[in-house]
């Protein structure tokens, strides 16, 4: 299938050594890639399929083509952001040959990677756009040119390259060779990486230490990059539903980087191989940022309305580490453990985040828009993370918790201030924060942090402006369990309802006018699209057990208004017993888990049903075992896992470490980050550009060419809160 722009002379550029050509795409006798649509697990692909072929000429009655089986979309326009998601890596002796297409098959890139170097990494990344005659053209000179050294070699299917690594000797180069698909969100795929492969670059690669090479490998190969790493191709992951729709990225700059690095996890594998190279960095289609969390996606099921639930965790990649190892801040203001958890819920009426143009509409003057933003998709943002002050926790083999030490006592809370200012930037205002450690002990643990921490707030809302101070909430959640003087769960739900009103939700649309017809005075109608502006901050000691209970009751309370605001529900008011309500809790106990052993090794220890008073019979035994897993991964594995994570990050120790940098004891914030990070006049344009131009769903979606049964599509198979008979 060629655009008509190419049936005139093709336009190649081709250079007259083939040895120059940058990263190959299909064979000559391939030109595509079969990949079923999206089933769980998906099985390796074929390297022998069709190639795709021109629409139906035959015409309807009414003038249009006629639907056909074999009709495949118009190819994408060469200007404009050009997806990805199919590559096939040809091997031989002196290069590798990449090449990537998009899923119709329509356009392809290619980049060329040396073999022969062995020190440096040697890549040329093509900016050609081919068809797909001109690609088969392309490999067929190159198997020619390539004779002397094996032709293009043996090919293989990979799904992306998440980066490049060095040890003591050569390169390597990590590709993902098994995915699975784990969520949709507005046609728009989110895979978990399965499996990796990590294949060295330099063919004849000479080791002068291979004793050490394979200590490093080792040590490296600790990160499984198969658990808990997601990626997409065509929806920006490190980055909120609001940041993605409100913000859309320019479509000149597609070629630029433009994810969140704060959540890449492969960040140093991208840019440290290329760091002194003239070019600059790979372009952006070429890479894949892996995120480090959790990603979970249910549906739910109102009167024949169809609801997807999606949970999303982001761990960040500066100060991470293990348990007693990475606590409190470090001196640029990151904070340990640190994730941001992002509950989208949205209403599939359609599949993409816009609704169709009318037939008969064009673009105008007065409207230059045809299509509209979808408003069924709603999100909310929470934010874990430690105290941010100097604390730490020396390890000893016979002490399970060890005693809470504060190394430096700041008095003008310097990397705090770092810290905060840092968030103020990324959400906006107000924050909100919620303390949950505890108050009072018999020997002073936690109780030290408390004072500590609200001496900090104290200080640094002191200078802070009228209506953009930090409110603080402190409160002994464990206390108020034991002595059983309070509900647990009412409580939060009044704090959560509290930051919510305070913080605002995300909601792409306006209210459905079944609100407006009720004509209440309390609660005046919204025509405009709905922002958040600031984020609610929760903590504990380790911030997973108290601090997922309370996100949970966070993300419950949330989820009504999320379904008020989309029209599903007559009140944001939702019941515990309720079938979206205990599947909200499924979600957030696995959401918990996941961060647990990322974190510490072991799964939560206390959860939700703990603090409802709603026990399992087995749970006693089973907070036990966790805890004894608990200390002893965080007693003897913890130094290796803290090696490994460094070593993947790039991160390296500092031995001396220099006072921080800080603006003024006063004037510790920047003015401008205390303005709203989203304001509604520039969100509802960028929501009706991003509609327009970039949230073509259809570039990965669809598979025309492709024979699949309903079974197999992800959103068919999704759990779901839907109960069939028998």
């Amino acid at each position: 299938m060629d655009s008509g722009e190419h049936k005139e002379q093709p336009v190649l550029h081709i250079p007259e050594d083939p040895q120059h050509l940058s990263s190959s795409s299909v064979s000559p006798t391939v030109t595509s890639v079969s990949i079923p649509p999206s089933p769980r697990k998906e099985p390796t692909p074929s390297v022998n399929s069709k190639t795709s072929r021109k629409p139906s000429a035959a015409a309807t009655p009414t003038g249009g083509p006629r639907p056909s089986l074999s009709y495949v979309p118009p190819p994408q326009s060469l200007k404009g952001p050009l997806a990805l998601n199919k590559f096939i890596l040809y091997e031989n002796r002196t290069r590798f040959y990449v090449v990537a297409s998009n899923t119709s098959d329509s356009r392809h890139r290619i980049m060329k990677i040396d073999r022969t170097a062995q020190e440096e990494l040697v890549v040329h990344d093509d900016d050609t756009i081919y068809s797909g005659k001109q690609m088969s053209g392309m490999l067929k000179m190159l198997e020619d040119g390539n004779k002397g050294s094996g032709g293009l070699g043996k090919a293989r299917v990979i799904f992306g390259i998440a980066g490049f690594i060095r040890f003591t000797a050569g390169w390597y180069m990590i590709v993902i060779s098994k995915r699975s698909v784990v969520a949709l969100l507005g046609g728009h795929y989110l895979y978990h990486c399965e499996n990796t492969d990590m294949i060295p670059v330099c063919f004849s690669q000479k080791v002068e230490k291979p004793a050490e090479e394979q200590r490093l490998m080792n040590i490296f190969k600790q990160v499984d990059i198969s658990k808990n790493f997601y990626f997409s191709y065509t929806y920006d992951l490190t980055s909120t539903l609001q940041h993605n729709l409100t913000k859309p990225v320019p479509v000149e700059s597609s070629d630029k980087w433009m994810f969140n690095n704060r959540f890449a996890w492969n960040y140093h594998m991208l840019t440290a191989p290329f760091a002194h190279r003239e070019e600059g960095p790979i372009k952006a289609h070429w890479i894949l940022p892996l995120v480090h969390g959790h990603v979970d996606q249910a549906k739910l099921t109102v009167l024949g309305r169809v609801v997807f639930i999606t949970l999303i965790a982001r761990r960040s990649r500066h100060y991470a580490g293990a348990r007693y190892l990475k606590r409190g801040v470090n001196d640029e203001g990151n904070v340990a453990n640190e994730v941001e958890t992002e509950q989208i819920v949205s209403e599939l009426l359609t599949t993409p985040f816009y609704y169709p143009a009318p037939r008969e509409s064009t673009a105008s003057e007065g409207n230059p828009y045809r299509r509209a933003p979808s408003p069924n998709y709603t999100s909310y943002v929470q934010y874990r993370g430690s105290i941010p002050i100097y604390w730490t926790q020396e390890t000893n083999a016979m002490t399970p918790k060890p005693p809470i030490d504060i190394s430096v006592v700041d008095p003008f809370f310097t990397p705090a201030s770092l810290h905060f200012n840092d968030l103020f930037k990324r959400y906006g205002t107000p924050m909100v924060i919620l303390n949950l450690i505890k108050r009072r002990e018999p020997v002073p643990r936690e109780s030290k942090l408390l004072d500590e921490y609200t001496q900090c707030v104290e200080y640094l809302n002191q200078f802070l402006p009228e209506g953009k101070k930090i409110v603080y909430r402190a409160w002994d959640m464990s206390r108020a369990y034991k002595e059983k003087t309070q509900d647990v769960i009412s409580y939060l739900e009044d704090l959560a309802e509290e930051a919510i009103h305070l913080t605002g939700i995300f909601h792409s649309g306006p209210e459905p006018a079944s609100h407006l017809m009720r004509n209440n005075p309390m609660e005046p109608y919204r025509p405009t699209i709905a922002l958040q502006n600031g984020i609610c901050r929760t903590n504990c000691v380790d911030c997973l057990d108290r601090t997922n209970a309370a996100q949970f009751v966070f993300g419950k309370r949330v989820l009504g208004h999320q379904l008020y605001a989309l029209g599903v529900v007559d009140s944001p008011n939702l019941s515990f017993d309720s079938d979206a309500v205990n599947m909200l809790t499924e979600m957030y106990h696995d959401h918990g888990d996941t961060i647990a052993l990322q974190y510490t090794g072991s799964a939560l220890v206390n959860r939700v049903e703990t603090y409802r008073r709603m026990p399992h019979w087995n749970s006693h035994s089973r907070d036990i075992i966790e805890n004894i897993r608990r200390f002893y991964t965080n007693a003897v594995l913890d130094a290796d896992k803290q090696a490994a994570i460094n070593l993947f990050l790039g991160v390296v120790e500092k031995t001396v470490s220099h006072p921080p940098q800080r603006g003024g004891y006063r004037a510790w914030f920047d003015p401008a980050h205390l303005e709203p990070a989203y304001r509604l006049e520039d969100c509802e344009r960028g929501l009706s550009e991003f509609a327009e131009h970039r949230a073509d769903f259809w570039i990965e979606y669809y598979r025309p060419l492709l024979f699949t049964s309903l079974g197999k599509h992800f959103a068919y198979s999704m759990n779901s809160t839907l109960k069939l008979p028998g």
